[in-house]
C-alpha cells in the first residue's frame, strides 16, 4: 500500500518502534506521511501524536517532520534535530535520555509499554518474514518481536545483496542470559536476516531514497591537532606497553573530530592496522578499510553520506566480510566492550576541572541531543577519553569550568581529556592533582589564570569549590555573553 493508507493504520497515542540509528535505517515515506495526517487532524481540531521508541536519532523525513507537525507526544533515547529539540525544550513533547544499550532490554522487561507499531525500513523481504534489513539495526529485533503490527519501507536504493551484512542477535533475559559469545570484532554470532512473523506485517511501502546523511564540514586546524594529540597520545601508550602491541578495538562518536581521531591514527604507521568496535560507522573508516588501515569494523549503522554508501553497495562483496551490523543491545554492550578491550573515544559539550563530562545539557538546562553510547563505551571501556574544543563562539565560552552544569560522566569514569592544546591524563590522580593537569594540559590559555584563581580562592577540602561561585561562568555567559567577564568577587558570598 501507499505510505498514505499505512499512516492511516497508526492511531492517536499509538507507541510506535521506530527502525534505523542515526539516519541510516530510519523509515522515511511513513513517517512524512503520519506527519501531514497529524497536520490534517490538528487542523480539524482534532488531537493526534505517536509515542516513539527509536534506535537512536532518525531523519529529516522522521523526527524533523513529525516534531515540526506536533505529533510526538514522548521520545526516547536520543536525537539530534533541531526541530524536535525545540519541542523537548519547550515541553511540546515529553523526552527521556537513555543509554543506547539499554531501550530494547528495558522494554523486554516491561520497564516501559511495548510497542504497538514496528515501522522499519528494509531492503529485500519475502512471505516467510524474514526481512533483510538497510544500512542500520538499531533496536528492530526488539521492536518486531513486541509489536503487535508491523509496517516495512521496502527501500530499493538498498539491495538484497546487502544479506550477509548482519548479524540479528538478541540476548535472552535474567535470568537465563548467558555471555555473548563475540572475542574478536568480526565474530559473528546470529542471523544474516530478521525473522518476524509474517502475519504482524500489515503494510509494505515500496520507496526508493537513499540516506539523510549529511556531509560533515572539511577538518580545520583545531579538530586536527586534536587528532593528532589523541593518535600521539595513543602511540605513546602503546610504547610504554599500556596497550599491546597489536592494539586495541577502538570506538569513536560522530562528527568532525571523530573523522580527525580516526584519521589521525590510521596516518600514524607506528600503530598497526585496527579492528573498530562503535556504534556508527563513518565514512573514513569505509576509506580505511580500502587503505588497509582497518581491518573490520563492527557497529549498529553505516551512516554514511550517500556517495560513500553507494560505494559499499557497488563492492558489496568486498566489504562483506569486513562490516557488521547489530542491534544497539550488542554494539554497545557492556560486556562487550570491557571484554574486547574497547579504546573509547567521545564528544565533550563541557568539562569541569576535576573530570566531569557533561555531554547534553547547555547551561544544565537545554537539552542538546542526549547522551547516545557514550556511556556504554565510557564506562567499560578499556580507555575512556574524552575530545573537545578547548573554546566555542569564538573564545566566549570556555569547554572547561569549574563545576560542569549538569553531570552525564563523573570523574570515575573519565580517563583522558583531550584539547588542541594537549592531553590531560586524569587516572590514579586525586581532584587537586586533576584540576592542575586540565589546567595546564587543555584549557585555553586565556582562561587558565580564572581558573587558577577559582582553585587558589576555594577553602581547602579533597575537591576544592566556592559554591557561590562554581557556576558563576555560566551565570556570566548569560548574563553578558562571554565567560571572560567572570569577577569571581562579583559572585563571591
Amino acid at each position: 500500500m501507499s505510505a498514505v493508507e499505512a499512516a492511516q493504520i497508526v492511531f492517536d497515542g499509538a507507541i510506535c518502534g521506530v527502525g534505523g540509528f542515526t539516519p541510516a535505517g530510519s523509515p522515511k515515506d511513513v513517517p512524512t506521511a503520519i506527519a501531514h495526517r497529524a497536520e490534517a487532524l490538528h487542523a480539524e481540531g482534532k488531537p493526534f501524536k505517536i509515542n516513539m521508541y527509536t534506535g537512536a536519532s532518525t531523519g529529516e523525513t522522521c523526527d524533523s517532520a513529525l516534531a515540526k507537525a506536533h505529533a510526538i507526544g514522548f521520545r526516547t533515547p536520543y536525537q539530534n534535530k533541531k526541530d524536535l529539540r525545540a519541542e523537548i525544550n519547550s515541553h511540546g513533547c515529553d523526552y527521556f535520555d537513555m543509554h543506547l544499550s539499554e531501550p530494547a532490554q528495558d522494554i523486554r522487561y516491561g520497564f516501559m509499554p511495548k510497542p504497538d507499531f514496528a515501522i522499519i525500513e528494509a531492503a529485500d523481504i519475502n512471505e516467510q518474514g524474514e526481512i533483510i534489513l538497510t544500512s542500520a539495526v538499531g533496536n528492530v529485533p526488539t521492536f518486531c518481536q513486541l509489536a503487535d503490527k508491523i509496517i516495512v519501507e521496502l527501500n530499493a536504493a538498498f539491495p538484497p545483496t546487502m544479506r550477509g551484512m548482519h548479524d540479528i542477535y538478541m540476548p535472552l533475559d535474567p535470568p537465563v542470559r548467558r555471555e555473548i559469545p563475540i572475542y574478536s570484532p568480526s565474530d559473528r554470532i546470529g542471523d544474516p536476516v530478521l525473522r518476524v512473523d509474517p502475519k504482524k506485517i500489515v503494510a509494505v511501502v515500496r520507496t526508493n531514497h537513499p540516506n539523510e546523511v549529511g556531509r560533515f564540514t572539511p577538518l580545520d586546524p583545531i579538530t586536527e591537532r586534536i587528532g593528532a594529540n589523541v593518535a600521539d597520545f595513543l602511540c605513546a601508550e602503546m610504547q610504554a606497553g599500556r596497550i599491546p602491541a597489536s592494539f586495541l578495538p577502538l570506538q569513536s562518536g560522530v562528527g568532525n573530530v571523530a573523522n580527525a581521531v580516526i584519521r589521525s591514527l590510521a596516518n600514524n604507521k607506528n600503530i598497526p592496522p585496527f579492528d573498530v568496535f562503535t556504534e556508527v560507522i563513518q565514512d573514513s573508516v569505509i576509506d580505511l578499510i580500502r587503505e588497509g588501515r582497518v581491518r573490520v569494523a563492527s557497529g549498529c549503522s553505516l551512516t554514511l553520506t550517500a556517495d560513500k554508501m553507494q560505494e559499499v553497495i557497488d563492492d558489496i562483496e568486498f566489504f562483506h566480510d569486513k562490516l557488521v551490523l547489530r542491534p544497539a543491545e550488542i554494539s554497545n554492550n557492556p560486556g562487550l566492550v570491557r571484554r574486547l578491550g574497547v579504546i573509547a573515544i567521545n564528544t565533550a559539550l563541557e568539562a569541569d576541572i576535576y573530570g566531569n563530562v557533561n555531554s547534553t545539557h547547555v547551561c544544565g538546562t537545554k537539552m542538546m541531543n542526549g547522551i547516545g553510547g557514550s556511556g556504554d563505551f565510557t564506562r567499560n571501556g578499556y580507555l575512556s577519553i574524552f575530545t573537545t574544543q578547548s573554546t566555542a563562539k569564538d573564545g566566549a565560552i570556555s569547554a572547561f569550568v569549574p563545576m560542569v552544569s549538569h553531570v552525564d560522566h563523573s570523574e570515575h569514569s573519565v580517563k583522558i581529556i583531550v584539547t588542541e592544546h594537549g592531553v590531560a591524563d586524569l587516572r590514579g590522580k586525586s581532584p587537586i592533582q586533576r584540576a592542575h593537569e586540565i589546567i595546564e594540559h587543555c584549557v585555553d590559555p586565556q582562561y587558565r589564570p580564572l581558573l587558577r584563581e577559582y582553585l587558589e580562592m576555594s577553602a581547602v577540602a579533597q575537591t576544592p569549590h566556592t559554591l557561590s561561585c562554581a557556576l558563576a561562568m555560566h551565570e556570566e555567559f548569560l548574563k553578558s555573553g562571554d565567560m571572560r567577564n567572570t569577577r569571581w568577587e562579583n559572585y563571591k558570598r
